[in-house]
């Protein structure tokens, strides 16, 4: 069993509190998805790479906000694609505690898309960042947002699992404006 979280900032958009990112990413992990066993990576990473991971994986052109790799069913962690939940049809996994099914997993995160979403949706780039975070970490418990109505469940969540983690941290505090 193992709890292991990494994280890689390789980005230079804003400077970001690493520990905290450490400590929220840590908290959402154990405590609100009840996992006793994880290996995560965070990637922090600006919209060219993330524009080429976009194209070299999923097909498709320009940046994204977030893209996870699913490494679960792969014990030597070589998946080549990202997870893609298909026709929708798969229910999340809903087991928590010493039994919930181990994650391993990267979350590659565009802090470009962050700040441009923010804007957008009149909120803050750490926001969104914490946002992305969740959204990846859903998509590893076997959340589908491909199809309307998995899409409208795993907002949902996100939403409910935001707002319980901004009582908890001040989101701000992850970096300057």
């Amino acid at each position: 069993m193992s709890r292991a979280l990494s994280l890689r900032n390789r980005q230079r958009i804003r400077p970001v509190d690493a520990a905290l990112l450490r400590r929220i990413t840590r908290c959402l992990l154990s405590e609100h998805l009840r996992l006793a066993d994880f290996e995560l990576c965070l990637h922090l990473v600006a919209a060219p790479e993330m524009a080429w991971l976009n194209e070299c994986f999923l097909k498709h052109a320009g940046p994204t906000d977030v893209i996870t790799f699913d490494y679960a069913n792969d014990p030597l962690g070589e998946a080549t694609t990202p997870r893609r939940m298909g026709n929708g049809r798969q229910k999340p996994a809903t087991r928590r505690g010493p039994r919930a099914p181990p994650m391993r997993g990267e979350l590659f995160i565009c802090l470009d898309e962050a700040v441009a979403q923010a804007r957008q949706f009149r909120t803050t780039w750490q926001r969104e960042v914490v946002r992305y975070v969740i959204h990846g970490l859903l998509h590893l418990r076997g959340y589908d947002d491909l199809q309307p109505a998995c899409r409208h469940l795993m907002r949902l969540q996100e939403n409910r699992l935001l707002r319980q983690i901004s009582r908890r941290f001040c989101l701000t505090q992850l970096g300057t404006p």
